[in-house]
């Protein structure tokens, strides 16, 4: 008998359309087992299974009667605790809103909503997002399912445990550094961070303005694109979200990557990244060539300032967004994140112009770059997955901070704003996922995803499973 929860979007929804299994039939299965193994992960912090099993029973009922509303319709998602829901708590992994019961949904939310997808709960966070491991919230430690005892990565860390766990098919996230695709490297999973303003913020908790971005969590290439359909375009609420035409993306998923020509960046994140990743990201780029992909080496000019820009940038804005909160609740916050508070309250102003202008640079010198290829690769993130509470990483025999070098290939891509997508392509030495980043020109998610799509039909190990 097949298992509801090991199969991705599209196959769940060719199994209602085939009249083999029910949106009711898909939740339950689903809600079973997240009582059964969320309190190994922590992924969920709440469960909203009521809610569920009665949309899952509205949506059978339309479908019975011919009105199903696309691909999504009846099928499950999990939230992260950072988007509104209206009448669920919404916390944002923080004491600090620990009763906020917003009254509307966030917009991503609503849209998935009106696409019929049925909510499970609300997905573990690091708190505020403010950190890139999922060990900090106040619903405690995300576990990675690859590996109890290692981080899942942040700070969309409940999103990735939950897909890749099998508590939900898919989940939404967001990404400042590297949230959704540092998770989803983490847990080997596909992550899409699209364009900045691409799908609009509106009702998500901000971490920093200027960079904030969301998307998916998922199993497939195909199926990010389906949450992406669903979610994109202007909402009149998010002043950077452009009133700009949505492509249909699943048109674009043929799987032909003929003549794609893909610059290869190693300088700065292949060369300090574990030996173990990037033997794992060539072997993905050879397939990929395979079928048809140019490679060119690439290098990406000024690129090894990124990581002190970026932070002077989330440092000053998640300080001024908090800073009424810090001044009159400060106790309520954890320690890690009421120390970044506190040091965002020391960055200059001119630290911060300097750094907005040399995000510009960053943004020309990828302009440039992207005028010669079609995407831009990279490995998702430097290592494989940390154990829980380890400060330091082994890079090829140096130790780094954990933070630096989790953050050090992500961040980049949302400084730039630009499209970017990891999917899995392979195990470390020690047993853990490594993902393949391929990053576009602005709002040219299509091709990222369909080049993550075609080596998606050539690998498996989008459907490799822990456990």
């Amino acid at each position: 008998m097949t298992d509801l929860t090991e199969l991705d979007l599209v196959e769940l929804s060719d199994l209602i359309d085939a009249g083999k299994t029910s949106a009711g039939e898909i939740t339950d299965a689903f809600l079973t087992r997240i009582e059964r193994e969320n309190a190994q992960t922590n992924a969920y912090v709440t469960l909203t299974a009521d809610n569920a099993r009665a949309a899952a029973k509205q949506a059978d009922q339309q479908i019975s009667s011919g009105k199903r509303r696309g691909t999504l319709h009846g099928l499950p998602i999990g939230h992260k605790d950072l988007y509104a829901t209206a009448g669920v708590l919404t916390t944002g992994g923080s004491r600090v809103l620990a009763d906020n019961v917003p009254v509307e949904d966030a917009t991503a939310v609503a849209r998935l909503n009106d696409a019929g997808m049925v909510t499970l709960g609300k997905l573990n966070t690091h708190e505020f997002a403010y950190g890139p491991t999922g060990e900090n919230s106040s619903f405690g430690t995300t576990r990675n399912p690859w590996n109890l005892d290692r981080i899942t990565g942040g700070s969309s860390s409940g999103s990735a445990a939950a897909v890749a766990g099998g508590l939900a098919p898919v989940a939404t996230g967001s990404d400042t550094g590297g949230s959704i695709r540092m998770p989803a490297a983490c847990c080997g999973l596909t992550g899409l961070k699209p364009t900045y303003g691409r799908v609009p913020r509106s009702g998500i908790l901000p971490l920093c303005w200027s960079m904030d971005h969301s998307g998916p969590l998922s199993r497939t290439a195909i199926d990010a694109a389906l949450i992406l359909q669903a979610t994109a375009g202007a909402d009149g609420k998010d002043a950077a979200a452009p009133d700009r035409p949505v492509p249909d993306y699943l048109s674009a998923m043929t799987g032909d990557i003929s003549g794609l020509k893909i610059g290869v960046a190693r300088r700065y994140f292949f060369d300090q990244a574990q030996t173990q990743v990037t033997d794992r990201v060539e072997d993905a780029l050879k397939e990929l060539e395979k079928r048809g992909a140019k490679l060119v080496d690439v290098d990406i000019a000024h690129i090894e300032h990124s990581t002190a820009a970026a932070l002077a940038i989330y440092l000053a804005e998640a300080t001024a967004y908090h800073e009424d909160t810090l001044d009159r609740n400060a106790d309520l916050f954890t320690d890690q994140v009421r120390t970044y508070l506190e040091v965002g309250d020391q960055i200059l102003a001119k630290d911060y112009l300097h750094a907005q202008r040399f995000r510009t640079l960053l943004g020309q010198s990828m302009a440039a770059v992207l005028e010669d290829v079609d995407v831009i690769a990279t490995p998702g993130i430097a290592m494989t997955a940390t154990p829980i509470g380890e400060l330091d990483v082994d890079i090829n025999g140096t130790p780094e901070p954990v933070f630096g070098a989790i953050l050090r290939n992500t961040e980049p891509f949302d400084m730039t704003g630009l499209p970017a997508l990891v999917v899995p392509c392979g195990f470390g030495e020690d047993g853990l996922p490594v993902s393949l980043q391929l990053a576009s020109r602005p709002f040219d998610e299509a091709t990222i995803l369909n080049a993550g799509h075609a080596y998606q039909q050539a690998t498996d190990w989008h459907r490799r499973r822990p456990g």
